[in-house]
């Protein structure tokens, strides 16, 4: 089978890393730009892009890529192409419904929760934050609606304690299970098409993007979680450090400085932080 991956961050690069390694490359990759990364703006490959970039010989050279700025640029060659299948993990970009019905097959999403919960661009912070006890992968038909279309296979992620989880943690174990459940489902891909069920609107749940003031928590609140006088007020604080410590950071101002929490647990109720950084200094172990 002949199919494009469109996907560019981690989530999508160890899918890709995956499906090579079980004899299933894709014949295109369609990922975002090099892009200049770091204080020092080194401009860089997307993850996606360089998992391909460090595969042998025989699979650089058969796994072409492209990285335009919008897809509409390359519809064209895609049409071309002669595709039976797209699958997309993690690309950010809008495509239209007129590229999706470019291949045989129709196109397949990769989403890290159990749809129709958690639908958008971070259901795994927002199943971290909620304090969901299960989550898991969804393969489903994408159309023009945010991650609406029909489910192919759905499996929870049942290894690991969700509860427990930092972000990048979950992140990696969902793009494991999502492989892994394309590698089964790819050679049945026409069966599984055809018996794709819908989701039930009902039961949907959409995530929003988050910002800096979602990392913001106020002294006040900190003291209640950490004195141990307010056991929700820490789970909740422990939720958030969890979701988005790892991203954009959870934060706090303590003596009129602002400082980054990196990791805490919660012990009888209790907040307990384990690591922080001050404003200019290195993290710091408490």
């Amino acid at each position: 089978m002949k199919y494009a991956f469109f996907g560019s961050p981690e989530f999508a690069s160890i899918i890709l890393e995956k499906l090579i390694g079980a004899e299933m490359p894709p014949a295109l990759l369609i990922c975002n730009p090099d892009r200049p990364v770091g204080r020092k703006k080194i401009v860089t490959p997307p993850p996606a892009k360089q998992s391909v970039l460090e595969q042998d010989e025989s699979i650089r050279e058969n796994v072409k890529i492209l990285q335009p700025e919008k897809v509409t640029e390359i519809e064209e060659e895609l049409k071309r192409g002669g595709y039976d299948l797209f699958i997309v993990a993690a690309y950010a970009n809008i495509i239209p419904q007129r590229i999706l019905d470019i291949p045989r097959l129709g196109t397949i999403g990769v989403h890290p929760s159990l749809l129709p919960l958690f639908r958008g661009a971070t259901p795994i912070q927002s199943a971290l934050l909620a304090g969901a006890t299960e989550t898991g992968v969804s393969l489903f038909v994408v159309d023009a609606k945010v991650d609406h279309g029909a489910v192919l296979a759905e499996e929870a992620l049942d290894t690991l304690d969700v509860t427990t989880l930092t972000y990048h943690a979950l992140h990696d174990a969902l793009a494991e299970l999502g492989a892994s459940m394309l590698i089964r489902t790819l050679p049945n891909i026409e069966d599984a098409i055809k018996n794709a069920k819908p989701q039930d609107e009902s039961k949907a749940t959409l995530t929003k993007k988050f910002t800096t003031e979602d990392g913001f928590i106020h002294e006040d609140e900190l003291n209640e979680a950490t004195s141990g006088v307010n056991s929700e007020k820490a789970r909740e604080i422990d939720r958030k450090i969890r979701a988005l410590g790892g991203g954009m950071g959870i934060y706090t101002i303590l003596k009129d400085k602002r400082t980054k929490l990196l990791e805490a647990e919660v012990r009888n109720g209790t907040l307990v932080l384990k690591r922080i950084q001050e404003a200019g200094k290195t993290p710091k172990t408490l």
